[in-house]
């Protein structure tokens, strides 16, 4: 026993005496850590419209959870960050809005359904195309036009796919018809699956949205309407463009409820109650994700001419969705300040590494023009610009 003790004694002394990395004295130093599994959190209470009972006002948030929630909202954050620099670098051209800011939406609204459903958002739609199951290399080589971009560097910011993910939509509203029709598959087919429709408070006048909302409810589609609310429309405030804000009651013979959009446990429990709500065969819903962007509308916007920089401030230093969950979990010792120090720096890298192979990446030839048109057809001819230039197809 004395020989046993004296061994590990040694052991002991001699890793005390050894220099350690500031990493990797910082992961002993969580691993020694005894965190709790999980903990209950009291969110906040939906608004409702037409319906008895709304989510639940409490939540439970495993420890698992909370860490995979905070590493896909820093890496929407950090992606939409390096796509502002590539942006202004000049790597990045055309049409580019992000989301920074509104990462509890994309992220809480994926935690809140399943793998086999579906999606349709605008063209504000970076985050949404990440948690789908796209890497930030797909997503940043798209942005860059390169071959390796998810669509093959041919759609660029505001078309992008993944499975059961159907854009990225270019047009404002148009995607929200788009999306009761694939709630109509799912219904057609027999499948036990939503269709999560989303659009922006500068699309809810559309009238195209209203004749979806009138058709779901008819056919008591399993579609989930949201409406992300981020203040304003392109420079306009809601007041000024819309006679009633209160989106969620948009849709008259429609149930709906009004959610904190920035934080990403009201987010899953109000998308959760949502889906069950769909699945159940009530018809559809409608959400009101109350939201907020940090950048302008797009990349042509410095987003400082209608509002002020001192209103920008304060959403960031009360409302930020990753601030609040750093708060939740660091205070519910589901997680310490140095673990999530060093996601930080695991994100940022692969952030970075994402960002080479999408300026190093080479360019779609010209030929590949016509490609991926259909998805299963033989090759065919597609005409260009004139009937001489001729393009093939290869699905």
């Amino acid at each position: 026993m004395r020989k046993m003790l004296a061994a590990v004694s040694r052991v002991l002394l001699g890793a005390a005496q050894k220099p350690v990395a500031a990493g990797e004295a910082s992961r002993v130093l969580v691993a020694s850590r005894n965190f709790a599994n999980d903990a209950t959190f009291e969110i906040k209470k939906c608004d409702l419209h037409r319906l008895e009972e709304g989510p639940p006002e409490t939540t439970v948030l495993t420890r698992e959870d909370g860490l995979r929630y905070y590493r896909m909202m820093q890496t929407v954050r950090r992606m939409e960050l390096k796509a502002d620099q590539l942006y202004k670098q000049k790597i990045i051209r055309g049409f580019c809005h992000l989301c920074d800011g509104q990462e509890a939406c994309c992220v809480g609204l994926e935690a809140g359904i399943n793998p086999t459903d579906h999606l349709i958002t605008a063209y504000r739609a970076h985050g949404f195309t990440f948690t789908r199951g796209l890497t930030v290399r797909e997503i940043l080589a798209e942005l860059t036009g390169r071959r390796g971009g998810c669509a093959k560097g041919k759609g660029g910011s505001m078309h992008m796919y993944a499975k059961n993910f159907y854009g990225g939509n270019g047009i404002v509203g148009a995607q929200v018809p788009l999306g009761a029709g694939i709630a109509l598959a799912c219904k057609y087919n027999g499948k036990d699956e939503v269709c999560l429709t989303l659009y922006g408070d500068g699309a809810a006048n559309q009238g195209q949205i209203f004749e979806a909302y009138n058709m779901a409810a008819l056919w008591k589609l399993p579609c989930i309407f949201i409406c992300e609310n981020n203040r304003y429309g392109m420079g306009t405030s809601v007041e000024r463009a819309a006679a009633s804000t209160d989106y969620y009651k948009r849709g008259d013979f429609i149930p709906g409820l009004r959610v904190d959009g920035m934080d990403i446990l009201c987010v899953r429990e109000a998308t959760k109650f949502a889906a069950a709500h769909c699945r159940a065969g009530k018809g559809p819903i409608l959400m009101e994700l109350q939201t907020y962007r940090y950048h302008g509308h797009s990349m042509s916007d410095p987003g400082v001419s209608y509002r002020t920089r001192e209103e920008i401030q304060e959403v960031r230093s009360k409302s930020d969705p990753i601030m609040l969950l750093t708060d939740r979990m660091v205070n519910n010792d589901l997680a310490s300040v140095e673990e999530l120090k060093e996601i930080d720096v695991e994100v940022r890298k692969e952030i970075e590494d994402a960002a080479q192979f999408a300026t190093a990446d080479p360019e779609p030839p010209l030929e590949e023009l016509g490609y991926h048109i259909y998805s299963s057809d033989p090759p065919f001819e597609v005409r260009g610009a004139n009937q001489w230039i001729k393009f093939k197809s290869i699905s």
